[in-house]
């Protein structure tokens, strides 16, 4: 599928996260297993820790747990 249109194609960079390409795309795998999306805007993964890689599936996002607020117990209850 080469990419036709008149204007270059539009690949954004985020810190710890994904590229985020404008579709549809065609992503050529190191082994060259093609994986096709038409899509809008894809989102690629950088950090290969998606189960669906080339896509991202947002693994690359840290588990927080949330902090409780003033008056409130560790466990959530204010009593």
């Amino acid at each position: 599928m080469p990419n036709t249109s008149e204007r270059p194609r539009r690949v954004r960079v985020q810190r710890d996260g994904p590229l985020l390409v404008e579709g549809p795309v065609e992503v050529v795998g190191e082994d060259g297993e093609v994986a096709v999306s038409d899509r809008f805007v894809v989102a690629l993964c950088t950090c290969r820790r998606s189960r669906d890689f080339p896509w991202c599936d947002t693994s690359h996002r840290r588990r927080r747990r949330r902090e409780p607020e003033a008056g409130e117990s560790e466990g959530g209850d204010a009593s």
